[in-house]
């Protein structure tokens, strides 16, 4: 189901809210996008994604750029907040805290970029396992710590597959408070097949997803639920069965 169809289908079931993608917006072109989300009512918030910023042997400043361009398009959409993807080691290279100390510079310039946008700029942090090739991000602390030290303009999005397993989670969830802006749920099967394409349906796996959604009721964030299956079973369902689907578990997990 691409952008044009999934549009409708949304509004047809009566959500009002949807996150997107870059990619699909040119997929169907810019303004048949833009024609798709006036005539559903729909509102973009979550926007992904600007980056990476690091990506093999590509110039650093061209990404940065390109990041740029991301950020400027989402707030023409009024998304409320992109969602910024660091890449993982440069081809080559071994040290993980240069490259980390690489992403914080280069996340400082496109927060000074997006100054006044009204588009948070929101971390995410990864599984452990991508560390290597797709984020040097990894933990909701690590990401707590990088809204200490650069202020206004970051928040937060958390992904259930990717932070489930840690043990200070509850501690890193209090700690955020409002900086959360965004709540993607999943689910972690066992076993699984492929770190990245293999994510379970919302009760299918071992995530306590509703422990987790209390979590951040208690801070008063998680009003908005973002479901990102990234799962080949799925993917080659009726896009309609999946989507009453997954509806039908967020009523059941999140009443």
């Amino acid at each position: 189901m691409d952008m044009a169809a999934f549009l409708p289908a949304c509004a047809a079931r009566g959500l009002r809210r949807v996150s997107v993608w870059g990619d699909e917006i040119e997929r169907i072109g810019v303004a048949r996008a833009r024609a798709l989300l006036a005539d559903t009512g729909l509102q973009v918030y979550g926007y992904n994604r600007a980056g990476p910023l690091r990506d093999g042997d590509l110039d650093p400043a061209l990404l940065l750029d390109r990041a740029k361009a991301e950020i400027d398009r989402a707030a023409e959409f009024g998304a409320d907040h992109i969602l910024i993807f660091p890449g993982g080691l440069p081809a080559g290279d071994r040290d993980l805290p240069r490259a980390r100390a690489g992403f914080e510079t280069a996340l400082a310039v496109l927060r000074d970029h997006a100054a006044g946008s009204g588009v948070t700029l929101a971390l995410e942090p990864l599984h452990p396992m991508v560390a290597a090739d797709r984020t040097t991000l990894v933990t909701l602390g690590a990401a707590n710590d990088l809204c200490d030290r650069l202020g206004t303009g970051i928040g937060i999005v958390l992904d259930a597959y990717h932070v489930w397993w840690d043990e200070r989670l509850a501690e890193e969830i209090a700690r955020a408070g409002g900086r959360i802006c965004g709540f993607h749920v999943n689910d972690w099967l066992v076993p699984t097949s492929h770190i990245l394409r293999d994510r379970g349906m919302m009760g299918d796996g071992v995530i306590d997803l509703r422990a987790l959604w209390q979590m951040l009721r208690t801070i008063g964030a998680g009003d908005v639920i973002e479901v990102e299956i990234f799962s080949d079973r799925w993917w080659a369902e009726d896009p309609d069965t999946v989507l009453d689907l997954c509806l039908a578990r967020c009523r059941t997990i999140f009443a």
